[in-house]
């Protein structure tokens, strides 16, 4: 029986279910055989068709498939309890030769990722007046619309992702294990310092998906979210509540008293913005179109469609550098934690030697003391002898109490329990040099065995 949270690789799986029927399989991971078959198909890994067992019984079943390789984007592992599973790694390639543009016809129908949003961005917490929606569901196209907005937004991604696919690009919800980051995104038509100043993530009031929409041109991956851009309008409180000053009809009685007062608030305008951003942690890069009073981001498609084919070189070049960057990091750290391994060597040794010798002193003086203590019971013995029997007897009588007050000790059991440098601490390069590394100690020394407060 398999744990839940083991990712399964698409290579795993896919002589799994050539070795033993789909029912067994599913078995191993407590899941039906039809739920294990749609994690084939998510995964892309053919199995076997009905009859195929009772064919290899008889030595009549076909040849397997073979398994392809993933595309950019695909989950290549499943986990029961994740569901969807590891992406394709990015791995370093050549330079692509200069793309040739294709015409950019938008696909027909809605695309895959907006089919049926619109229900779940419309299930939303309640949100002030024409506020951007906040859907409770987190999986979802990168989208930030209000009510009145949302149809128009969800057309113009539509086409969006339909004009990059008929250009050979695949548009996907990135799989939950790329390490993708979001954008910041700023919903201000005209952003000011001021802002910026104040509130500097003012973004994150505003809804955000699980995780990013990506767009992969050949094996790079680029950020896509769609907002509807918010105005500042000036804004008059009657009566409870904020209403626009065109709105406003002020009263005809003089009599009457009005206690109104204006605010400027930021509401959603209609107008769509589209960020285009790198999703790689290691990189900071963004590209934005945003539509006019007079020009929607839809006739912008072509050359939408053409700038993000024209950054894929210059990607690979910022990723190619980010990754030099990160590999001398890297070095550095390695080096940084050689220097304190060996700082903490010395500390060691230095240590080691220290208490070495404190004790070494303790056991001196101690066998000094033992040996003075012998030699005066001796010395008292010895004395005793010439003296009459009755006095005598009461001097190694008392001497005999004394013996037993002080205990007996061996001295060179004191020298014995005396341990040297070595047997404190093993330095780094002894260790190294003759201890099998599967069984050398903490580099730290912790591991060694140590008197309670032999170290700091």
């Amino acid at each position: 029986m398999m744990k839940g949270t083991t990712v399964v690789n698409r290579d795993v799986l896919y002589e799994l279910v050539w070795l033993m029927p789909m029912i067994k399989v599913a078995e191993k991971f407590e899941v039906s055989g039809s739920y294990l078959a749609r994690v084939c198909t998510e995964l892309r890994v053919p199995r076997p068709e009905r009859g195929y067992w009772a064919k290899l019984a008889v030595g009549k079943a076909p040849q397997r498939p073979a398994l392809s390789e993933p595309r950019p984007g695909d989950p290549v592992g499943w986990s029961r309890t994740d569901g969807l599973p590891a992406p394709v790694v990015l791995k370093s390639r050549p330079m692509p030769r200069p793309r040739i543009s294709r015409l950019v016809r938008p696909g027909v129908g809605t695309h895959g990722l907006i089919r049926g949003a619109k229900s779940l961005f419309l299930a939303s917490r309640k949100v002030d007046g024409d506020d951007h929606l906040k859907p409770y569901k987190k999986l979802l196209v990168d989208l930030t619309a209000s009510l009145a907005g949302l149809d128009k937004a969800l057309d113009f991604a539509s086409n969006l992702f339909n004009a990059l696919e008929s250009a050979g690009h695949r548009v996907v919800i990135a799989p939950p294990d790329a390490q993708f980051r979001r954008e910041r995104i700023d919903e201000k038509e005209v952003p000011s310092k001021m802002d910026r100043r104040y509130d500097p993530y003012g973004y994150d009031r505003l809804w955000s998906p699980l995780r990013p929409t990506v767009v992969y041109v050949d094996s790079v991956a680029f950020g896509l979210a769609v907002i509807e851009m918010a105005e500042s309008v000036e804004m008059r409180y009657v009566n409870g509540k904020y209403i626009r000053e065109s709105e406003y009809v002020q009263p005809k009685a003089r009599r009457y008293l009005d206690h109104t007062w204006t605010s400027t608030r930021n509401f959603p305008s209609g107008r769509l913005r589209l960020v285009i951003y790198a999703p790689y942690r290691s990189i900071t890069w963004t590209m934005a179109f945003q539509e006019t009073e007079t020009r929607t981001l839809s006739l912008d498609l072509p050359q939408i469609v053409k700038s993000i084919e024209g950054e894929v070189t210059p990607m690979l070049e910022k990723l190619k550098e980010a990754e030099r960057q990160a590999e001398i990091w890297r070095q550095e750290r390695v080096a940084e934690e050689e220097r304190r391994r060996q700082e903490e060597d010395r500390r060691h040794i230095s240590q080691s030697v220290k208490d070495s010798r404190d004790q070494l002193e303790q056991v001196i003086q101690a066998w000094s003391k033992v040996v003075s203590l012998e030699q005066f019971f001796q010395g008292i013995e010895d004395r005793a002898q010439p003296l009459p029997e009755a006095k005598r007897q009461d001097v190694l009588d008392r001497l005999q109490l004394a013996r037993e007050f002080v205990g007996t000790q061996n001295p060179l059991e004191f020298f014995l329990a005396w341990r040297t440098p070595i047997e404190r601490y093993v330095p780094l390069n002894q260790r190294e040099s003759s201890v099998p590394s599967a069984d050398v100690e903490d580099d730290d020394g912790e591991g060694e065995d140590l008197d309670d407060g032999d170290e700091s």
